[in-house]
């Protein structure tokens, strides 16, 4: 198995709001949010999990970045959003290696349309989403990173769990 599934708990998140220019730009809005939470340093409790979550709105038609904040964190003055948590089946990638990326995001769903305890969990708030999970010293020292992506999932109501 190529991917691993996990679940992700209730948080608050700093949102981008809705680009449907998709312009990672210095004046773009995901650009610009890039660089609010790209200054926030978590302390070490909260530097261990992905904190930023990139994600396609499928109602909204745009991009969503997502920030999870902790009591400590402030918002920057953007949109706050509650996320409900879940489960995620979740791969691995070069950042950018696309081919790769349908590859294993068709195996997942092949999975998932094969099991017998989990369907697709997709809903307002509750997209595929992606995070880079790369530390920014090495990206810079290796000249790429590795992105993760997570496919949201539920247990089927007939599953004996």
């Amino acid at each position: 198995m190529e991917f691993r599934i996990i679940s992700l708990p209730p948080f608050k998140a700093a949102s981008s709001g809705v680009d449907k220019e998709f312009n990672f730009s210095f004046n773009g809005i995901l650009g610009k949010f890039d660089k609010y939470f790209s200054a926030i340093k978590p302390s070490e409790r909260d530097s261990f999990m992905p904190r930023d979550f990139l994600f396609f709105d499928e109602e909204k038609q745009g991009m969503i970045w997502w920030w999870a904040l902790s009591e400590d964190m402030d918002d920057g003055g953007n949109e706050v959003v509650d996320f409900e948590g879940g489960y995620y089946i979740t791969y691995v990638y070069k950042d950018g290696d696309e081919e790769t990326n349908v590859k294993l995001y068709n195996k997942v769903l092949e999975y998932i349309k094969n099991s017998d305890t989990l369907e697709l969990d997709i809903r307002q708030n509750h997209y595929a989403m992606g995070h880079i999970i790369t530390p920014p010293e090495i990206i810079k020292a290796q000249g790429w990173s590795q992105m993760e992506t997570f496919i949201p999932v539920k247990l089927k109501a007939t599953s004996n769990l």
